[in-house]
């Protein structure tokens, strides 16, 4: 086997648990699809850790790359929106009826395609992010889905209110495809200095854990904007 094909299998992967935690999210099973997108979320950080270790690189993998990515942070986020706006509309009879007011959920796929392609095209996101990646949007639109899921605090009737969901849909898009800076996670050292910012997101972001559990999650996706609103883009 040539070495190139290790890290497309790990893209692959990724690829997979995407088309299954969204046929999970249709069928209601929301634990499922967590554990899924997790694991393709262990697979996308991995191909390029692979492909350095093995010091191989190719066009085909990048295409991979993007293809796997528009199915887990595109499609899935999606469907998940998709799937809360049906019950928040329709109840428990939403699969009674076509859900022609739930379709506005896959504007959220339609987001993800354009960041994913403008950030194949542009240079200046080879050190930095412009706008809030896939993969940090779709962590705050599980961390709903979860906190609906679980029913913490009795928050499911507020989350899945279609006019809370749309503006989600909206602002989330809008996050993705944005020319704001964000603060980058790459640390040339694991000392305080310098890195004062990434530690204490973290800090922040694990007591968003302890004290709201899942929808901690999205929490710390919001943490994540203003800090680099704040701290980013002063200039």
């Amino acid at each position: 086997m040539k070495k190139s094909l290790i890290p497309n299998l790990f893209t692959i992967s990724n690829l997979i648990c995407g088309c299954i935690a969204t046929v999970s999210i249709l069928y209601g099973w929301y634990g499922m699809a967590f554990a899924t997108f997790i694991l393709g979320l262990v697979f996308d950080f991995s191909d390029g850790l692979v492909a350095r270790a093995l010091g191989v690189s190719s066009e085909m993998g990048k295409q991979l790359d993007s293809l796997a990515d528009m199915v887990s942070f595109g499609v899935v986020p999606g469907t998940i929106l998709f799937s809360l706006l049906s019950r928040g509309w329709y109840g428990d009879r939403w699969g009674e009826y076509f859900p022609y007011l739930a379709l506005p959920g896959f504007l959220f796929t339609g987001f993800a395609a354009y960041r994913l392609g403008k950030f194949n095209l542009d240079e200046r996101q080879t050190d930095e992010f412009r706008g809030l990646a896939t993969p940090g949007s779709t962590i705050f639109v599980m961390g709903i889905m979860m906190a609906y899921h679980q029913d913490f605090w009795g928050w499911s009737r507020w989350l899945a209110n279609p006019w809370f969901l749309y503006a989600v849909t909206l602002a989330m898009g809008m996050a993705m495809i944005g020319e704001f800076k964000m603060f980058s996670f790459k640390a040339k050292n694991f000392g305080w200095k310098g890195n004062e910012l990434r530690y204490g997101f973290l800090g922040i972001s694990i007591c968003f854990l302890f004290i709201f559990q899942y929808l901690g999650l999205s929490l710390g996706v919001i943490l994540y904007l203003l800090l680099s609103f704040i701290f980013t883009n002063r200039k």
